[in-house]
């Protein structure tokens, strides 16, 4: 399988990578309203690392090959 760079896994990524840094920006705001306050801003700002991470990799358009191989080796016959 090999690595081919799609222009739309890039702007899809970068939508996600946007998503993940405003998620970032206002993480207590968030973990205020929706979370239960202060005990709860490192797991929001975790989630919000975690989103930024996936979009690079969707940025990347390493989803693929790397969700291609992980099933090519848990489902290849021995």
């Amino acid at each position: 399988m090999a690595y081919e760079f799609s222009f739309a896994s890039f702007f899809i990524g970068f939508i996600i990578v946007a998503v993940g840094a405003a998620f970032m920006l206002w993480h207590r705001v968030i973990a205020d309203n929706l979370g239960s306050g202060v005990s709860s801003y490192d797991r929001f700002k975790f989630w919000a690392l975690i989103t930024c991470v996936v979009g690079f990799v969707v940025m990347l358009n390493l989803h693929a090959y790397i969700l291609g191989n992980l099933i090519i080796s848990i489902f290849h016959p021995a």
